[in-house]
């Protein structure tokens, strides 16, 4: 062997030594780098944004088990469209719009993107005037826009034979409201299912499993809509 090809063998062993070096050292961070994505584990899903209904009996569900109530039809229709969120019922029986305005701040929770007003039928039954339903139901509106939180308003269909004069300024109150707040309006939620035989309870005032899922589904595209609207 000559002298000049014992160098150049030896010339490449540092060289050679560094790539390997070099390579280790590749090998414990990728190592490095996996063990730390391991432990982190995979990204939780987000949220889905929240919707309150804020009613009474209706919303309630009275008369029907908690899965065949407004709340949880509007649910399933939501689910059907292919729209990601969460439902949350509150409701209570004999609600007027007083009585919602009480509690709107802790049973409207603060994850709550948009609230579905449903209120007015009690202050219908009882007689209330007009004007008071529309200050409540206005302060209500106040403190969700103050809390940031989008609103759908569901009115209630005041029928003439109580007072047509009652009924004109009853059934104005909710269309008023929707102008002033640029809420949108499902101006009677019992719309194509009060009067019928077929889809309400036997008190005539309260939907059954097939009404309430005729009202969750008529709602679906107008809170479908608003939810975009909220959330983009």
């Amino acid at each position: 062997m000559s002298t000049n090809t014992a160098l150049n063998r030896f010339s490449r062993i540092p060289c050679a030594a560094g790539a390997r070096a070099r390579l280790d050292r590749r090998r414990v961070l990728a190592g490095l780098l996996l063990a730390t994505q391991a432990a982190a584990g995979p990204k939780p899903l987000p949220k889905p944004p929240v919707i309150t209904v804020l009613g009474d009996s209706i919303t309630a569900g009275l008369g029907l088990p908690a899965r065949d109530a407004m709340p949880a039809q509007l649910q399933a229709s939501l689910t059907r469209m292919g729209v990601v969120a969460q439902v949350r019922a509150a409701g209570v029986s004999g609600d007027t719009s007083g009585g919602g305005l009480a509690r709107v701040n802790f049973s409207v929770a603060p994850d709550t993107a948009l609230c579905v007003v449903a209120l007015g039928g009690n202050d219908l039954l009882q007689g209330i005037e007009p004007r008071v339903t529309k200050a409540n139901l206005r302060a209500i509106l106040q403190s969700l826009r103050n809390r940031k939180i989008g609103v759908v308003l569901v009115g209630v269909g005041a029928p003439p034979l109580i007072g047509v004069a009652y009924a004109r300024e009853f059934n104005a109150v909710y269309p008023a409201l929707a102008r002033e707040f640029s809420a949108p309006l499902y101006p009677n939620i019992l719309a194509g299912v009060g009067g019928s035989r077929q889809l309400m309870q036997g008190d005539g005032i309260h939907p059954n499993a097939a009404g309430a899922r005729i009202i969750g589904d008529k709602l679906a595209p107008l809170v479908a809509q608003a939810l975009r609207g909220q959330t983009a």
